[in-house]
């Protein structure tokens, strides 16, 4: 026994709630079994219950041994001050009442075997989705309902990181855009130092140079390091010409290290990236302003349909020819940006300004994009759990990452109904 395995039992009910009786041998009616308390001090807030004939209100406190209230040295903490009732798996003090006036309950006795038996299955199972054996077990009604939620939740927790993003910007919107969406642009192999290159150049600096896509690739390309070599062709020996003069220009802070390239398809190299950043810098104004004011997904996407300077048609690396080949930014890669930079920011923006126009347009526009592809969404369509948009797409990462792989069953709505008394819904 767990005390999150005795609050998910109390939350829930899952016990025998007949003929209750407290260690007093009185008679015991639980009327509501209280609000879980997330915060410092009793574990059920706003409870109400019946003792005899008196009834009760207050808050509700649990523990594995009924020894842990002194333990915990509940006895002098105020927080603790209106309990009504001590919920206990063991009464190890063998007292009738916590303090000579706290009513306990003792529930070992109340719960059913098999209820534990299907717990201990879940946390021993070695398989990250504990419940995979058993999927699906609820309706596909209440799947949806479950993977909005999750949705919701894992923009809300992105959402903390922006807000932290604003603050470190002084409230500027349109900076904090450009950070995430450099970050993006840097997949997860280069993401943390093209957010490195962005927070060297601001958005304003940019601005002064956006209809000189020369200067623009020549402040990206050189603060990340890509124009210190001794190059023979004419076009790279300009971008590090402009990058001298702009850089002394603008005082810019010197970046030591370089984006990676190992192990990664030529359309995704920092430098097409880069290139297609300062393209869409060029042909775009007040970007946020624009996205967050948008009416339809179709409008977003157009936004990022760029194609990078002709100079990388022949080239994927630097002083280096290759087969032609326009580097546009391609469907997936729109795809990705909108649910992982776009839809983020919109949401948080709803947030922020207390407005859920932008809050319900952001997921309107994460279920018109088709679902994400990879091992955990393949993982879970292998166990018969549909994904038909990027709003369950990212749902079902939220599920896997934040609670099948932290055993957060009691959590979930799937194992919650794994592990209900019965098999009704």
């Amino acid at each position: 026994m767990t005390e999150k395995l005795l609050q998910f039992i109390w939350q829930y009910q899952y016990f025998t709630i007949l003929h209750l009786q407290t260690a007093n041998e009185e008679n015991l009616q639980i009327i509501h079994p209280g609000k879980i308390n997330y915060n410092q001090g009793p574990d059920f807030l706003d409870a109400r219950i019946k003792i005899n004939d008196i009834l009760l209100a207050g808050n509700i406190e649990l523990h594995i041994h009924a020894s842990d209230w002194e333990k915990h040295q509940h006895s002098t903490d105020t927080n603790f001050s209106n309990i009504i009732l001590h919920v206990v798996w063991i009464n190890d003090t063998h007292h009738k009442t916590t303090q000579t006036s706290i009513p306990i309950l003792v529930i070992e006795d109340k719960v059913t075997k098999i209820l534990l038996y299907k717990y201990e299955q879940l946390m021993n199972n070695i398989t990250v989705i504990k419940c995979k054996k058993s999927l699906p077990i609820i309706h596909e009604l209440v799947w949806m309902n479950w993977k909005e939620r999750l949705a919701i939740e894992r923009l809300q927790q992105k959402s903390e990181k922006i807000l932290h993003y604003l603050t470190e910007s002084n409230q500027h919107w349109e900076e904090v855009f450009w950070w995430m969406i450099a970050r993006n642009f840097g997949t997860k192999v280069n993401g943390d130092f093209f957010e490195q290159i962005a927070k060297s150049i601001s958005i304003n600096t940019l601005a002064k140079h956006k209809n000189q896509i020369q200067q623009l690739e020549a402040l990206l390309l050189g603060q990340a390091n890509l124009l210190n070599e001794p190059f023979t062709e004419t076009y790279p020996q300009q971008l590090a010409k402009e990058y001298t003069f702009l850089a002394k220009k603008y005082t810019l802070s010197k970046l030591h290290q370089q984006p990676y390239f190992l192990r990664m398809r030529p359309a995704n190299f920092p430098t097409i990236r880069l290139a297609q950043l300062a393209m869409l810098i060029h042909q775009s104004s007040h970007i946020f302003s624009t996205i967050k004011e948008a009416d339809t997904l179709k409008n977003i996407q157009q936004i990022f349909q760029v194609t990078a300077n002709t100079y990388w048609s022949t080239h994927f690396i630097i002083n280096e020819t290759s087969a032609y080949q326009q580097k546009k930014i391609g469907e997936d890669m729109i795809n990705n940006i909108i649910i992982n930079t776009v839809v983020p920011i919109v949401f948080t923006y709803g947030i922020y300004t207390n407005n859920d126009y932008y809050k319900t347009k952001s997921l309107q526009w994460l279920s018109e994009l088709k679902a994400e592809n990879n091992a955990i969404i393949n993982e879970w369509k292998s166990n018969s759990i549909t994904c038909n948009s990027a709003l369950e797409s990212q749902a079902l990462l939220q599920l896997y990452q934040h609670y099948c792989s932290n055993k957060k069953c009691l959590n979930c709505t799937v194992g919650n109904k794994l592990l209900q008394p019965t098999n009704e819904m």
